[in-house]
């Protein structure tokens, strides 16, 4: 059987919208049942799980801060945010991770912190959560398929974490590793990439504060289908650049080839800043559509936040470093 990767899709075998309308319920329905929301937790560390394996339950973060670096648009709908979804460990097309990711165990979860640091260390997912106050951050998210979502994800910025490390003058790249287990994630038994899944960040880039090491989602625990215990959230970058269900994150001195640059290096580039000067080989980046509008909208350079990153590519030729 041939399974086509989003990539190959032509617009014209997109599935007709009322059908897919009629289909995200469904599939939001079924999502919802099998996930039991558990009552408001005590601390951001605690995470009560239904005793079905199968159950996707979600815990409410109490007393988040609000970000200042958080855009004012309107948010993309839980229910399309959470069945919607790109991650290939656990299927190839949009709606496989909502059905099939009810088989990842996000606890006991561990992050090893390694390479050219002073301070190695592997932290405990309560660990980690306890390392900097989590805040919410209303990101828009843009695919490189064409679709986007502004989603409100619950976090702390990925430099607190590089602080504790203290990376050495070797440290110019960060590295990002989602666990590989096949029994967890089916989607691993594939040969849709090499697994396990790598991505990674010029350390400039890492340390920007619009960087952020994302757990939860909608004052939520962030579902299994979205990257659940821990994900990379860079918004001004393309979604499979924002690595999930990390396990380990590793400072380099040369950049790492990352998943999709090892399966087609001609279309995925290192950097994967939304540019939309820059088109895939199969299609134009120009225009986009946000998940739950009819009209397209055009794309923002960096995905809107050129103010905040265009100068860490000061004298690049970004249309050679896609």
């Amino acid at each position: 059987m041939l399974i086509k990767k989003p990539d190959d899709i032509k617009s014209s075998e997109i599935t007709d919208k009322q059908i897919y309308l009629s289909r995200r319920d469904f599939m939001s329905a079924t999502t919802r049942s099998l996930g039991a929301i558990a009552a408001g937790m005590a601390a951001p560390g605690l995470l009560l799980r239904s005793q079905d394996a199968e159950a996707n339950t979600a815990t409410k973060f109490n007393g988040l801060r609000k970000s200042t670096l958080s855009t004012n648009e309107a948010l993309t709908p839980y229910k399309d945010v959470t069945s919607y979804n790109n991650f290939y460990e656990f299927g190839t097309d949009k709606y496989s991770p909502a059905q099939l990711a009810g088989t990842l165990n996000p606890r006991p979860w561990t992050i090893a912190v390694e390479g050219e640091i002073k301070k190695p260390k592997t932290y405990d997912i309560d660990a980690l959560l306890k390392l900097a106050p989590l805040e919410e951050r209303i990101y828009r998210l843009r695919c490189v398929e064409g679709w986007s979502m502004v989603i409100p994800w619950v976090g702390f910025p990925l430099s607190e974490l590089i602080k504790q490390a203290e990376p050495n003058g070797n440290a110019k790249f960060v590295e990002f590793t989602t666990l590989q287990d096949p029994k967890q994630m089916p989607g691993q038994r594939s040969g849709a990439l090499d697994w396990p899944y790598v991505e990674g960040l010029r350390i400039d880039e890492a340390m920007h504060p619009l960087a952020i090491l994302a757990v939860g989602l909608y004052g939520e625990v962030l579902p299994n289908q979205n990257g659940a215990p821990v994900r990379l959230i860079a918004p001004w970058k393309y979604g499979f650049k924002n690595a999930k269900s990390i396990v380990k994150i590793r400072f380099v001195s040369k950049p790492s080839a990352s998943s999709w640059m090892k399966a087609n290096p001609s279309e995925y580039g290192y950097f994967a800043n939304v540019n939309p000067t820059v088109d895939h080989p199969r299609w134009s980046q120009t225009k986009e559509r946000r998940i739950g509008e009819f009209l397209k909208r055009d794309t923002l350079m960096f995905n809107g936040y050129a103010e905040q990153v265009a100068h860490l590519y000061s004298g690049m030729d970004l249309k050679k470093f896609f």
